[in-house]
């Protein structure tokens, strides 16, 4: 969430990039308003604590004189004063308890270039990388490809596990494997620290990475447990320093994170989202960065930059699209997807669909983790922080098989993943099948 420091300060800004999310500024008004009476209530209450030791130390000394009705006085006063303490702390902690649920309501503050828009229907494409391909035969989808290839089945995974899962297969492993050996590799030579992370976080953790009320339809809940399954390894390494000030020279701290994810992906349907395009269970290679906040929007250009490199290096096309005002989430203060180009797609007429995000978060993360550093000059600030998708598994495999099949019907493998396939360079049919 917002710093309520930063609202108090600069309301204006805030209420602007509210109305260019399509909402109403009034709520920045409404949390002042509530942190106003909170911070009131507060005084008030620091001020019947004072007046409790006061009179509790006149309480002492009355007794220690022996004046045993001035201290009985005082005695029935000092309940009077602990009845309207207990009444004070609770009306404190109701408002600020609403000051921050309304507090996480608030966006973060848009860039200035952000596209403004209602929806996804008016993201902007930023620029579009490589040729689309031309095929003289008719072209086969990924489902079709990966049943004829053997190399995914979605029958015995929709029987035992339910739909939108899976089992990959053959090359289908190895491809899996090696895209994210591929962006391990990349981001190694770039001195990202490697960390594998927890598949599953408490909620006051996971609260830090995500507004639980954008997520609730995303994100698996443990059975009579307070742990939660992992969209992204996002998640866990945002809340790497939680509660934690780091100093200046540990910064930027540029982290390569992998883990399985697991999302409920409801409320999508149709064909474009069967096979393995929308899956309930993929891998992924994350990247973030903790920075300083006058260094982020440089790393964002970093961490985009990553990722468009890998997807070049697989002769994938792809556009880079900017994420509207309407259609960002609430910790974003800037976002670009890529999306790549799947042939298979819309009914085999192609289309762009998302492979990455790339966000700015700036400091709205890291106040919710009150995660800090310290400057060289003492003085303490909240961190920026910023992720981006280096690679997933299963969409960039949609992409391969769709954008380098073969008229025989085979697909050729993207050189640059030859080194983790085992000798393999094309994906033929298993005549032993």
């Amino acid at each position: 969430m917002l710093d309520i420091n930063f609202i108090r300060k600069n309301p204006a800004p805030v209420k602007a990039s509210e109305k260019k999310r399509n909402r109403s500024p009034l709520i920045v008004d409404e949390v002042l308003k509530l942190d106003e009476q909170w911070r009131t209530e507060l005084k008030t209450l620091e001020t019947l604590k004072h007046r409790r030791n006061v009179v509790s130390e006149e309480i002492n000394q009355a007794k220690k004189n022996r004046k045993e009705a001035i201290a009985k006085k005082k005695i029935e006063e000092m309940r009077e004063v602990v009845d309207e303490i207990r009444q004070c702390e609770e009306k404190v902690g109701l408002l600020l308890s609403e000051r921050n649920h309304q507090l996480k309501l608030i966006g973060n503050v848009l860039h200035e270039s952000v596209p403004a828009g209602k929806d996804e229907t008016e993201n902007k494409t930023v620029k579009t990388v490589g040729k689309l391909p031309k095929f003289d035969f008719p072209i086969k989808d990924h489902i079709e490809l990966g049943l004829e290839l053997d190399l995914i089945d979605l029958d015995v995974a929709a029987k035992n596990s339910g739909a939108r899962f899976y089992y990959l297969k053959n090359e289908a492993v190895l491809l899996s494997q090696g895209l994210q050996r591929l962006a391990l590799d990349r981001l190694l030579k770039k001195k990202y620290t490697l960390i594998q992370t927890p598949c599953m976080l408490n909620r006051a953790a996971l609260e830090g990475g995500v507004n639980m009320t954008e997520f609730e339809d995303t994100i698996y809940k443990i059975e009579n447990e307070d742990l939660y399954l992992i969209g992204t390894s996002e998640h866990p390494l945002v809340a790497l320093k939680k509660d934690q000030v780091i100093t200046e020279a540990e910064l930027p701290l540029k982290i390569c994170g992998i883990s399985a994810c697991f999302r409920k992906e409801l409320g999508s349907h149709g064909r474009d989202t069967k096979g393995i395009f929308r899956v309930h269970q993929f891998n992924k290679v994350e990247q973030i960065v903790y920075c300083r906040p006058e260094d982020s929007y440089e790393y964002f250009k970093e961490i985009q930059l990553n990722s468009e490199e890998l997807f070049k290096e697989l002769g994938i096309p792809f556009r880079v699209v900017a994420i509207c005002s309407g259609d960002l989430g609430n910790k974003q203060a800037l976002q670009y997807d890529i999306e790549a180009w799947m042939p298979g797609q819309n009914e085999k007429k192609g289309a762009y669909r998302e492979v990455t995000s790339c966000s700015n978060c700036k400091d709205y993360q890291a106040v919710t983790l009150n995660t800090k550093f310290q400057r060289k000059d003492g003085t303490k600030e909240y961190v920026h922080m910023l992720n981006n998708t280096a690679l997933t598994d299963t969409r960039p495999i949609i992409a391969i098989l769709e954008n380098f099949q073969t008229k025989n019907g085979t697909v050729k493998i993207p050189e640059v993943l030859w080194l983790y396939m085992n000798g393999i360079k094309e994906i033929k049919k298993k005549w032993n099948k």
